[in-house]
């Protein structure tokens, strides 16, 4: 299926590695030219070089975005090389485990590091994503919904990214601009990979999690979860804004029996 992505431009922030990666590498398959801005000099070079070798659009611009002109120099930036910019996807951000015990400085670092610069994309894009009808979208997390204990800093920068997702679908709905957010749980990264391997028993302990999943048995890939991002950028998805979107195998919404250890998969409703 042809997404309808053909020229245009995509600011991804976070986009070296990981789901951001997945992200990037999926938008460019569908013909998009694509500012990535990320931290590290080293990665986002890398990848620049890989697809100017390709003969691709991947544009590194180097940025810590908990500096918000960071995020400001990114979105010129962009305007700069390309002249109008059709998607804005956040995506950057860590589970930083600052949790209550921390105290409000850490707290309000945490909110710097994961919510505050989806604010700032989306303010100094908003120009150009009202002249282009273009796109924004969201990455959050699961722990918005089920909690996960002692991150609260996280926790509550994905809640706040789902409220302006609401928020901004209806403030930018008369200038054609649709918002959404996608939501991952157990997703298959270097990150996740890296976490369980410091485990003693890595390999029983990802069974674990895998057994929680109900759709497979398996963690969601990258790639599932790009997929659905770049959809939902794309004009294929232009009637749909506003929402909250899993990508998680079932593995948030489903009834704990679903998704619990235990051997009870056949258990309807009570009988008359």
């Amino acid at each position: 299926m042809d997404l309808g992505l053909q020229g245009k431009v995509a600011l991804v922030t976070g986009g070296s590695k990981g789901i951001g990666l997945g992200i990037v590498r999926s938008l460019i398959a569908e013909g998009a030219s694509v500012a990535n801005v990320n931290r590290s000099e080293a990665e986002g070079r890398a990848l620049e070089a890989e697809y100017v070798q390709q003969g691709l659009d991947c544009c590194f611009i180097q940025g810590d975005l908990t500096d918000t002109s960071a995020c400001q120099n990114a979105v010129e930036k962009t305007l700069e090389r390309y002249g109008r910019i059709d998607v804005v996807v956040n995506n950057a951000g860590v589970n930083d485990g600052v949790g209550l015990e921390d105290g409000p400085a850490a707290f309000l670092e945490s909110l710097q590091r994961n919510l505050i610069h989806y604010y700032a994309m989306v303010h100094y894009s908003l120009e150009a994503l009202r002249k282009s009808q273009g796109c924004i979208v969201n990455i959050g997390s699961k722990v918005c919904e089920t909690g996960q204990g002692g991150t609260s800093g996280y926790a509550a920068s994905k809640g706040g990214i789902n409220g302006l997702t609401r928020e901004w679908a209806v403030d930018l709905a008369p200038h054609g601009v649709r918002v959404n957010t996608v939501l991952p749980a157990e997703t298959w990264t270097p990150l996740y990979e890296k976490c369980l391997a410091a485990m003693p028993d890595s390999a029983a302990a990802k069974a674990e999690i895998e057994r929680l999943i109900p759709l497979g048995k398996r963690f969601t890939t990258i790639e599932e979860l790009a997929d659905m991002v770049v959809f939902l950028a794309s004009p294929r998805s232009s009637h749909t804004t506003g929402q909250i979107i899993f990508v998680d195998g079932g593995y948030t919404h489903f009834d704990r029996k679903c998704t619990s250890l235990s051997d009870i998969t056949e258990f309807g409703a009570a009988a008359d």
